[in-house]
């Protein structure tokens, strides 16, 4: 039997595999370009959309834990009082960082410009214990105008709420509690109306956490300022939990719902969160699987390149069967065809993704310049810029799935050719 075996490492099925790629102005070149340049697309696709995904989700997660807490502890239905024995107990538990007390309630604010029309607004209303606060969450570094300064019915805003209202550091605002309002409603039914004076604040810094729906949606002021507000005396709403590790929360919470007993509420930042997160995490599924059906037709491209080739080469599959080539190395063949298609599809996709991550940002604002509008709306996105995290598992998932499913395009042609016999390939040749 005559050897098949070349003088080079290689085996031979590559090298034939090898040679038959060379480019050729054939309708098989041309199928063959195709699908590399759909596996690269794919792939690409697929880098670009899953990064970004997995940017969003960790961005979000950061600017919310940020600015809320990692645990909330309450009494439902009721405010707490004494809640320095609570703060000492829940304090003592190893995983917990810091522990503040907080009221938090919407309120209905009123500019007041020197000229022009006032403003009004239904902000929430964080108060704070600015001493405390500076332990459970990133206020006090994240003040863009003015000072971190709650005394004496000192406020600070958000960016956003402070552009939509039109403030600057040293305004004045109105803000009416409930229980004003209540009053003016009242007082309206009687036949010697009352007047009503709303609590005047300062504006005394403004701030920027990075994310639109805080910036747009509070305000805070001090535990004093709001407990006069809301006449809550010396209690509070409830107490703020951070945690030296934000993703124990699930287990904090199962040990401090045992440590304080039924009496309390215990609420994570997961929960609070969880449509939103949720939410996210099925997006980036049902994109990945969407997306994926690129890869799918490129490996359809491919299926039919090999078919193609298989009936241009029946005479030179016969003529290697003959010589000795087992149905095994005849498809290798083909399977290294498919194989070296999707591998250079892979590794092109694979550095285009990579490109395209690098430069998203510079790309948005351009398109963004050429199309007059913006693709990225920090109002619906809650972000100013694109965020993308790559993630090393989601990269070799991609990258190894997308060559499998293109070896797995050539197995039928493959399983073909290898079945061909000799006679019968030559016969009709």
């Amino acid at each position: 039997m005559i050897s098949l075996r070349p003088m080079s490492r290689l085996p031979f099925e590559l090298l034939l595999a090898l040679r038959y790629l060379r480019p050729k102005r054939t309708f098989v070149s041309v199928i063959t370009l195709i699908s590399v340049l759909g596996v690269t697309l794919g792939v690409a696709v697929l880098i670009i959309v899953i990064s970004v995904m997995s940017g969003f989700d960790r961005q979000l997660r950061d600017k919310i834990l940020g600015f809320s807490p990692h645990l909330r502890v309450a009494e439902p239905k009721r405010t707490m009082n004494g809640y320095q024995a609570t703060m000492r107990l829940i304090s003592s538990n190893q995983n917990v960082r810091a522990v503040a007390p907080y009221v938090l309630a919407q309120v209905l604010v009123e500019t007041q410009p020197e000229s022009g029309q006032s403003q009004v607004g239904a902000p929430w209303m964080r108060g704070i214990d600015p001493k405390l606060e500076i332990n459970v969450s990133t206020l006090a570094t994240n003040i863009r105008e003015g000072k971190f300064d709650v005394r004496d019915r000192g406020i600070l805003v958000g960016t956003e709420f402070a552009h939509n209202m039109e403030l600057a550091v040293g305004d004045r605002l109105l803000i009416y509690s409930p229980r004003e309002l209540n009053k003016l409603r009242h007082s309206q039914n009687k036949e010697r109306q009352e007047a009503v004076l709303p609590d005047e604040y300062e504006v005394r810094g403004i701030f920027d956490v990075g994310y639109y729906e805080y910036n747009a949606g509070f305000i805070v002021t001090s535990l004093a300022d709001a407990q006069e507000l809301y006449v809550l005396g010396d209690s509070v709403q409830g107490l703020e939990v951070n945690l030296k590790d934000p993703y124990q929360a699930p287990l904090v919470q199962r040990q401090l719902r045992k440590l304080l007993g039924p009496k309390f509420i215990v609420t994570s930042w997961m929960e609070e969160n969880a449509s939103i997160l949720g939410a996210l995490i099925v997006e980036k599924n049902v994109m990945f699987y969407l997306l994926f059906f690129i890869m799918i037709v490129a490996a359809l491209c491919i299926l039919s390149a090999l078919i193609t080739f298989v009936v241009q080469k029946t005479r030179e599959i016969g003529m290697l069967k003959a010589l000795g080539a087992t149905d095994l190395q005849v498809a290798g063949l083909f399977l290294s065809q498919s194989g070296f298609v999707g591998s250079v599809g892979v590794v092109a996709g694979f550095g285009l993704g990579m490109l395209a991550l690098s430069y998203r940002n510079e790309f948005l604002h351009f398109m963004n310049r050429m199309t007059g509008f913006e693709l990225f709306p920090a109002s619906i996105y809650g972000f100013s810029e694109l965020p993308a995290l790559i993630v090393p598992r989601d990269i070799l998932l991609i990258c190894g799935s997308a060559l499998v499913i293109c070896v797995v395009g050539g197995v039928i042609p493959a399983w073909r050719a290898g079945r061909l016999l000799p006679v019968a390939a030559l016969r009709y040749e």
